[in-house]
């Protein structure tokens, strides 16, 4: 579905990526690993049309290189930043409302699934986002991007802050979406949750992609962890 070559990105005269190739195909979930600093949230946003690059982005056969960011959304890839971004004096409900593209018929996704997947949702949908916790309105934000109904979702650091009960919420989230056979870039420093439910794994070391396999054999790869993971 999603094929990347030679991928170069810039931050004015800033060269961060250097020659990015990766793949994801149809219902993968496939991690990207790294420690900070080492591309990986650019590569998303150069994805997204939100950095200046080269390259090639092909989706679904067709290069999207150069696209606006909404005309990149608008063509079934959904993108849930580090930051969140959740709209602080809107509602639940409404932050979801403003995640549908249409009027959501055809949609894979309604309202009751997300307040399905994640109850807590559901009990707060008529309170201010801005006053949810971090684990909430990560749920938030995962939910309305999800509303969307993309093809392929990038998800930037989703567990970042999170306790355990509420990254294994998240872990289960991701799980849901391969079997409804949308793909998953997720952008990870957490080795557990991305080596348990990741197809391949790929590990980011100063702007180029230095390892990719499964999660099998990146535990067997003691010199590539040692070397691009470990702090």
């Amino acid at each position: 579905m999603l094929k990347i070559d030679n991928l170069h990105a810039f931050y004015g005269k800033s060269h961060v990526l250097h020659g990015v190739n990766l793949e994801i195909g149809k219902g993968e979930i496939v991690a990207l690993l790294g420690r900070n600093g080492s591309g990986r949230s650019t590569t998303a946003k150069a994805i997204m049309g939100l950095v200046e690059c080269t390259g090639r982005i092909d989706w679904k056969g067709q290069d999207i290189l150069g696209r606006k960011a909404y005309e990149i959304a608008h063509r079934g890839l959904g993108y849930v930043p580090e930051n969140r971004d959740i709209f602080p004096t809107l509602t639940v409900h409404q932050n979801l409302m403003l995640g549908q593209k249409g009027k959501g018929a055809g949609s894979r996704w309604s309202f009751d699934d997300m307040y399905g997947m994640f109850p807590r949702l559901k009990e707060r949908q008529h309170t201010e986002a801005g006053v949810l916790s971090g684990g909430e309105q990560q749920m938030l934000t995962l939910c309305r991007t999800l509303m969307g109904d993309p093809d392929l979702i990038i998800i930037d650091e989703p567990t970042e802050g999170l306790a355990p009960k509420i990254v294994e919420l998240v872990g289960e989230y991701l799980k849901t979406l391969k079997a409804k056979g949308i793909s998953v870039l997720l952008i990870e420093q957490k080795l557990t949750i991305a080596m348990t439910i990741s197809d391949r794994a790929l590990v980011m070391g100063h702007g180029s992609i230095v390892f990719q396999g499964t999660p099998e054999a990146l535990r067997a790869d003691a010199y590539v962890r040692k070397e691009w993971l470990e702090v």
